[in-house]
């Protein structure tokens, strides 16, 4: 819970989620989007897969450095973690364009690695915010989430497709959930900063 001894302005990493709601309630629409697709559409391509996932990660990545960019008040340093998760969502997404006709093991290798990159920064942007507001958790779960689901795809590259589009399915769905979740909670906090 906010102290109500806090400045106006708000702690700067709060403040710059809570100004910015919005676009972390449209990160977990695009990952609602992509998990319900997933499973609307279970016999889906190879190709398929990696444009779906793609417009995700590219999508994922262009509102991260939305929030990253739009944040104002105190300076960079709270704002780079953002940063870092919008370039990577959208290097992977840019990649997976330029080359569609990546093997599976490559796709998966891709995911896996962005997956945990998002969920370490997740979580230490959790950490941040801990003695900021309650419910730092939501952030925390999907970091593990992504950690999670990274983990898994690099100890089992070999699973079948079908496999692949039902494990993204589910990390999405949740992520998604978690998200919109994580956006209501901060837009609670708007109005204080």
């Amino acid at each position: 819970m906010i102290s109500t001894a806090l400045p106006v302005s708000g702690p700067p990493l709060l403040h710059t989620l809570a100004e910015n709601w919005w676009l972390v309630l449209l990160r977990g629409i695009a990952a609602l989007v992509l998990g319900v697709l997933a499973f609307v559409w279970p016999g889906i391509t190879l190709v398929s897969l990696i444009l779906l996932w793609g417009i995700y990660a590219l999508a994922d990545g262009l509102f991260a450095m939305g929030a990253a960019i739009a944040g104002r008040g105190g300076g960079l340093v709270p704002r780079w973690w953002l940063a870092i998760v919008g370039i990577a969502g959208v290097l992977a997404g840019i990649l997976t364009f330029v080359w569609p006709g990546l093997t599976a093991q490559i796709l998966l290798l891709m995911i896996a690695c962005w997956a945990i990159v998002i969920g370490v920064m997740q979580i230490w942007g959790a950490i941040q915010l801990r003695k900021e507001i309650e419910g730092e958790w939501l952030l925390i779960l999907s970091g593990l989430l992504g950690i999670a689901f990274g983990v898994v795809l690099l100890s089992r590259p070999g699973i079948g497709a079908l496999a692949v589009v039902w494990m993204i399915g589910c990390y999405a769905i949740i992520t998604g959930v978690d998200y919109i979740a994580l956006a209501f909670k901060l837009r609670k906090y708007k109005h204080l900063t």
